[in-house]
């Protein structure tokens, strides 16, 4: 269980009018992402990638690397955005008129970082991010989100629900709007069930038995092992050494989905990928109504009795050979539920959770490693408030 949002006197500024400025950043595997926006308009104002991911190293995230990727790109995009503004470039035709109540043009309202490994690695970014950022581009209000939970915030928004996000890994996670529920991202050793390193390796498993002679080999996968990886035997020398084996293992999912229309192996094996998947989502799903109490979140409807569960990344573009057992598994575990597709990627999420925040508006619950939020943590320390910050798992 978590604490509600601090009232804006006790957590510090004000809320901020619809012109303010706020960022949101999406940091993984493949790079960094940074998105402009502001807090009255829907969407991105623009957007810059910068390549290189942030290292990771004994002491967790590396915040100065970070930093040194994050403000450059952020300071582009707030130059970006002034020039366009000053050119009376249509973008700025539909910015809402900023008030003198309203944060000046250039300065950030609020800014929302999403990360891989946030929830284990994170601390450095907890202890080191609210002054820095604060200091270089005068950020107000800081929020600091697991990867999941900013997927969650782009693929559902602020509604009750759970989000199944699945690539290489695969995590659920769901929340009631008063704590969090995760199942599973564990990693493709201890867990990841159902993702594109469980399903490749499946269909790996699958070529080498046929390569064998032993039960439960499919003849077609060991025809797409030999055209991907060369030889089935060279292909322990192939992998064993590679230090980024989920990935290459997730690369030989979409072989199997090719499969799965004519072999019955690699169909099974998608159809076990979908009963993982769907028991992850199954254990982290509200299925009780919205209480009557809650506001409505835009672009929702009421939670439905079977809950909402949102379907995201690119392990779902594989299609109907998994998306249709999935469906299958979903109704029979989750009667009722209403199965969508992502509304939007971590870096919209992040945006969500920025404006959100700048607003005073931030429903999704705190947490001290999944949605940590700085300024309203001091002050609940200060003023004693008590909070149990732990998420419940499945």
């Amino acid at each position: 269980m978590t604490h509600p949002p601090a009232s804006p006197t006790a957590a510090g500024p004000a809320a901020a009018g619809p012109g303010a400025y706020v960022i949101g950043v999406d940091s993984g595997g493949s790079g960094l992402r940074v998105a402009l926006g502001r807090v009255g308009l829907p969407g991105p104002l623009a957007t810059t990638v910068c390549a290189e991911p942030v290292r990771t190293g004994p002491g967790g995230i590396d915040a100065g690397h970070l930093l040194d990727q994050l403000l450059p790109a952020a300071r582009e995009l707030l130059e970006r955005a002034a020039e366009s503004s000053a050119d009376g470039a249509p973008a700025g035709e539909d910015e809402a008129p900023v008030g003198e109540d309203e944060a000046p043009v250039g300065e950030v309202a609020a800014l929302a970082i999403g990360a891989a490994g946030m929830a284990t690695l994170g601390e450095r970014l907890r202890a080191e991010l609210p002054g820095a950022l604060a200091y270089a581009l005068g950020v107000r209000r800081l929020a600091l989100a697991a990867d999941a939970v900013t997927a969650y915030a782009g693929a559902v928004g602020q509604r009750p629900g759970a989000v199944v996000a699945g690539g290489t890994g695969m995590i659920a996670l769901g929340t009631d709007l008063m704590e969090w529920h995760r199942a599973d991202g564990w990693g493709h050793l201890l867990g990841d069930s159902g993702g594109g390193a469980w399903i490749g390796r499946a269909g790996l498993d699958a070529a080498m038995r046929a390569h064998d002679g032993r039960r439960g080999g499919s003849p077609a996968l060991l025809d797409r092992l030999r055209a991907v990886f060369g030889p089935a035997d060279e292909l322990p020398g192939l992998l064993y050494p590679r230090s980024d084996r989920p990935a290459v293992l997730a690369s030989f999912a979409p072989e199997v989905a090719a499969c799965a229309g004519a072999d019955p192996v690699a169909a099974g094996i998608l159809r076990a990928a979908a009963g993982h998947i769907a028991e992850a989502a199954a254990a982290v799903c509200p299925t009780a109504a919205r209480p009557a109490a809650a506001e409505p979140d835009d672009g929702g409807d009421e939670l439905g009795e079977g809950g909402e569960v949102a379907l995201t990344g690119g392990l779902f573009r594989m299609g109907e050979p998994l998306l249709a057992p999935l469906r299958e598994e979903l109704a029979h575990l989750l009667p009722g539920a209403r199965v969508t597709s992502a509304e939007g990627d971590p870096l919209t999420g992040a945006l969500r959770i920025a404006r959100a925040l700048a607003a005073g508006d931030l429903r999704l619950p705190r947490h001290p490693t999944m949605l940590f939020v700085p300024l309203e943590h001091a002050t609940a320390q200060r003023v004693g408030t008590a909070a149990r910050d732990e998420p419940r798992s499945g």
